[in-house]
């Protein structure tokens, strides 16, 4: 106990020993005491030195202390002394504290020290299973300390203890718990050991969002106030920025979740927001990085166009809107909404139609665009807040035709208000003032408002501008092109290289992919020789930037060029840049644009951020503008006229091909659209097939019910005729089905009846047409346009003829079963007989022949009826083959007729022939005798001396 004594501040008995002997005694106390108190108190004396002593402690104490976590599971309190040991020989933060006052080297071995531990810890991954376990134990002095060491770990070597933690059964569902836990302070260390688990590990992300973490944290949120929380809000807002950033798959699970929703109420803010807390702007700031983070550029573009949907559609863009128009929000916070506004409507036209609708609430009521433009023309506002408004037009104008239209309407004549400030003289006045930032950040807005748009291109040219009183207005391209051409002037904006390249990005946008504006630029005879003396000069190194763009503007000139200017043709223009620059130094000069250090920082992203206004310039779209230009530029410098012609011919090759293909594709259109339709046909085809199979199997199915239920009631009736004999009730019994059976007999010639009368109206219906048919064919011999008709008529008779043969079948099936039940019923009578006489009672008797005569007069009824409908039906079957011959007959003379009159045709075109051929012979024999000399009479002449003969002997006969 004087040993205890001594450690824990008594007076010493004897020289005072060291701290590293102390800690070894330590140390051999708890590897050999068996008491659990001594081995307590040897613990929580290492405890005591742990942070004075935190090399000896560490190097000779981590051993027993994990032994003591394995061993004395059962005591919560030496759990927790050997914890908290271990925390802090593992922790730097206790370092730090101490260490602020001293040098950078002593921290750094202070934070070696740290890690060699950690190392030395989780050699063994048991160790942080062992933790782990620990953690589940509820008591209060275990898993906080537990909590604690286990963040220590993940600080100084994280990717080792995540990939323990992964590969841990139900690791990461043990530290989820945590959050679940009532008291307060283990709930929040818990949120600070989620923050370090989830940085930079997608699979524990995952994981993490699957354990309804989302859930848990906004629950949290919202119960400590949302943005007005304090910090265990932002470390919630930490941890789910650590689980969305750059984790599509929990950005999906969000928004499918509909978390998005819930975000709304955060973005909340009163009329009164002046004096806001540094925490709330804190926790709005993160909050705002968290809608950033759902809608970033960097996603997929399916996954962001859903997600700007869903905030539309809840209200959180018209509730950011708000805070955009508000006035007293602090001005990091404002920079922030502006660039989440901007993120949000990016590429989407329903958000981009909304925010151009939403007016400031000034008066009078002016658009958002226009007031932020204000703000970013304003040389007196913040460098950050001027990039977000340009971020935000940007986006505005990102993929919306009708937003650059609208932008460049107010450029044009027809269109300015005297008024009213507009977008486009916002944009002019930043273009022209003497604000070099202004200058660029209006042109690079202006070129955006002309990205990818050839419509307004066209449009921008027609704008003009007045330069002063008593001159002619100038064109908008002209003015940026003189202020290009007077930058070596003394005191001109132009000689500033941010607004120059700002300038020159804005051409160079212009004219791409325009013919019509590059015939505009060349048109003044001032830009190509300007273009070409800045190449050509040797400049410094802040020159090699704008020389770059006046190569690219230049290159421009080139390729889009159409030759309508004869003095600036392609050919002629290359000749130039030969004669005059070179073109291995024109190449070299363009590839200066691709070599800045501030081309591939501004390529990287959208947004433009830069440190300071001087580094700002260069635009991200315009990097890709280069991109796609450079190569191509590159090729038509160095090509010669006869490659271009041929070129050229490709082309219309090509295009000829593309045009054919075109048409193929449209024939292949056509032919699968015909081919679904056929399919479609086939497929309601085919459910009617089935639909029909399945009436029929039904009413075969039903005739075969009626035909059993037939065949058991004539088993029925035989039985009961048997059982006659023995009794009359029997007999009365057979009397009565008799006259179930006559009745069932008198219906069914009834119905043949009608058959019959239906038969004989069709038979005249086929009479009529067959008459029809014979006076067609005695008037006309032509009878193609009949064979159809024929062919139908003999069709519908072959299938009246079957009718009426499966009627007949039917009638004589019932005429025998008839005749059964008739001498089946004589049969009654005959065996009653004998009975009714030895009886004594004759009244009965009387009364049974009596029914019996009646049913046999009314059976001889039924028979002669059946006999005239067999006669009747015998006749019917004759009239049938009757019309049957007489149409066949009919169609043998029309085939006869038709035979004789194509001979008859081909007879008189043979006659013709003959006749032609005579006639041309006669008429050749005709004129080789009057080339031969001899006299010839014409037909005309002959048949005037027949007609005179005539006459005379007509004149003779009188006189006789």
């Amino acid at each position: 106990m004087n040993f205890f004594r001594g450690v824990m501040g008594g007076q010493p008995a004897g020289p005072q020993p060291s701290g590293a002997e102390t800690i070894q005694k330590l140390c051999d106390r708890v590897a050999s005491s068996t008491l659990l108190e001594d081995r307590r108190d040897a613990v929580r004396a290492l405890k005591s030195l742990s942070k004075k002593y935190r090399m000896e402690v560490g190097t000779q104490a981590m051993d027993h202390l994990v032994h003591i976590l394995q061993t004395d599971r059962s005591d919560s309190e030496i759990l927790g002394y050997a914890l908290d040991t271990l925390f802090n020989i593992i922790c730097n933060d206790e370092e730090e504290e101490q260490d602020e006052s001293e040098d950078e080297n002593a921290q750094k071995q202070a934070d070696d020290l740290g890690t060699q531990f950690t190392d030395k810890f989780i050699q063994d991954s048991e160790n942080v299973t062992l933790l782990l376990t620990l953690l589940e134990e509820f008591d209060f002095h275990v898993r906080w300390p537990g909590v604690k060491l286990l963040t220590a770990l993940l600080k100084n070597q994280c990717a080792q203890v995540q990939g323990i933690i992964l590969v841990s059964p139900m690791g990461v569902s043990r530290l989820m718990d945590l959050l679940a836990d009532s008291r307060e302070v283990i709930r929040n260390d818990g949120l600070l050991l989620l923050q370090q688990l989830t940085k930079g590990n997608a699979a524990i992300q995952k994981i993490v969002a699957f354990e309804n973490a989302f859930e848990r944290l906004l629950d949290i949120i919202t119960e400590e106030g949302s943005s007005d929380g304090g910090i265990v809000v932002e470390d919630c807002l930490l941890l789910l920025l650590n689980l969305l950033k750059n984790n599509s798959s929990n950005q999906n699970f969000f928004k499918e979740g509909s978390y998005v929703q819930r975000m709304k109420p955060w973005f909340e803010v009163g009329d009164d927001n002046s004096g806001w807390s540094a925490q709330k702007v804190t926790n709005l700031h993160l909050m705002l990085q968290l809608v950033r983070v759902m809608v970033s550029p960097v996603n997929s573009p399916g996954a962001t166009a859903s997600c700007q949907k869903s905030m539309y559609q809840c209200g959180l863009l018209q509730q950011l809107c708000t805070i955009l128009m508000a006035t007293g929000v602090p001005a990091d916070i404002l920079t922030e909404t502006i660039n989440t506004v901007s993120e949000v409507i990016r590429g989407s036209q329903v958000n981009q139609d909304y925010f151009a609708s939403v007016n400031a609430p000034s008066n009078p009521p002016r658009p958002a665009i226009v007031v932020l433009l204000m703000s970013m023309v304003n040389e007196r506002q913040p460098f950050v807040l001027r990039c977000a408004v340009l971020y935000c037009f940007q986006c505005f104008l990102y993929k919306n035709q009708k937003g650059q239209g609208e932008i460049v309407a107010t450029l044009l004549p027809s269109t300015i208000d005297a008024n009213s400030i507009s977008a486009g003289q916002l944009l002019c006045g930043g273009l022209f003032s003497a604000d070099s930032l202004s200058n660029w950040c209006a042109a690079v807005a202006l070129a955006h408002a002309l990205q990818d748009n050839l419509t307004q291109k066209e449009q921008l040219l027609r704008v003009q501008l007045a330069t002063s009183l008593g001159k002619p207005p100038v064109s908008l391209l002209q003015q940026c092109t003189n202020i290009l051409s007077q930058g070596d002037k003394i005191n001109r904006r132009g000689s500033k290289v941010q607004t120059r390249v700002g300038l020159l990005m804005l051409l160079c946008t212009w004219i791409s992919n325009c013919p019509i504006a590059v015939t505009h630029f060349l048109h003044n005879q001032e830009n190509v020789p300007f273009l070409t003396g800045q190449i050509s000069e040797n400049l410094g190194e802040d020159e090699r930037l704008v020389q770059g763009l006046c190569a690219l503007l230049l290159g421009i000139c080139i390729y889009y060029n159409d030759n309508s200017l004869e003095n600036y043709t392609k050919e002629k223009l290359k000749q130039l840049i030969e004669k005059r620059i070179g073109k291995e130094n024109f190449v070299e000069k363009l590839g200066f644009i691709t070599k800045h250090e501030l081309y591939s920082r501004a390529a990287q992203k959208p947004q433009p951020v830069f440190p300071s206004p001087e580094q700002m310039l260069f635009d991200h779209e315009f990097t890709k503008l280069v991109k796609e230009l450079e190569g191509v530029i590159t090729k038509a410098v160095h090509k010669s006229s006869e490659e271009e012609k041929k070129e050229e011919e490709v082309k219309k090759t090509l295009e000829q091909h593309d045009s054919i293909v075109t048409q193929y594709k449209e024939l292949i259109r056509e032919q699968d659209a015909q081919i679904q339709e056929l399919k479609e046909q086939v497929a309601s085809m085919t459910s009617q097939n089935e639909q029909l199979q399945t009436s029929i199997t039904q009413q075969l199915s039903q005739i075969q019910q009626h035909k059993d239920q037939y065949n058991i009631l004539k088993l029925k009736l035989g039985k009961d005729s048997q059982s006659q004999a023995n009794s009359q009730g029997d007999s009365s019994q057979v009397n009565g089905l008799q006259t179930e059976e006559i009745t069932q007999l008198r219906d069914e010639v009834e119905e043949l009846r009608k058959q019959n009368a239906l038969l004989q109206t069709q038979l005249s219906d086929k009479d009529t047409l067959v008459n029809t048919l014979r006076s067609e064919a005695a008037q006309t011999a032509e009878g193609s346009a009949g064979g159809p008709d024929n062919t139908e008529l003999l069709k519908e008779l072959e299938a009246l003829r079957s009718q009426v043969q499966s009627q007949m079948t039917e009638i004589h099936t019932l005429q025998t079963e008839r005749q059964e039940l008739l001498k089946r019923a004589e049969a009654g009578p005959l065996d009653s007989v004998p009975s009714s006489e030895s009886s004594t009672d004759t009244a009965p008797t009387a009364e049974l022949e009596s029914r019996l005569a009646a049913q046999t007069s009314e059976t001889e009824r039924l028979k002669e009826e059946v006999r005239s409908l067999s006669e009747s039906r015998a006749g019917l079957e004759q009239q049938l083959a009757s019309a049957t011959s007489t149409v066949a007959i009919l169609q043998t003379e029309k085939g006869k007729l038709q035979t004789e009159v194509q001979e008859s045709k081909k007879e008189q075109d043979d006659l013709l022939m003959l006749l032609a051929d005579q006639d041309q012979k006669i008429h050749s024999l005709k004129q080789r005798l009057k080339d031969l000399g001899e006299t010839v009479e014409d037909e005309d002449d002959l048949d005037a001396r027949d007609q005179t003969d005539d006459d005379e002997e007509e004149d003779e006969d009188n006189e006789d």
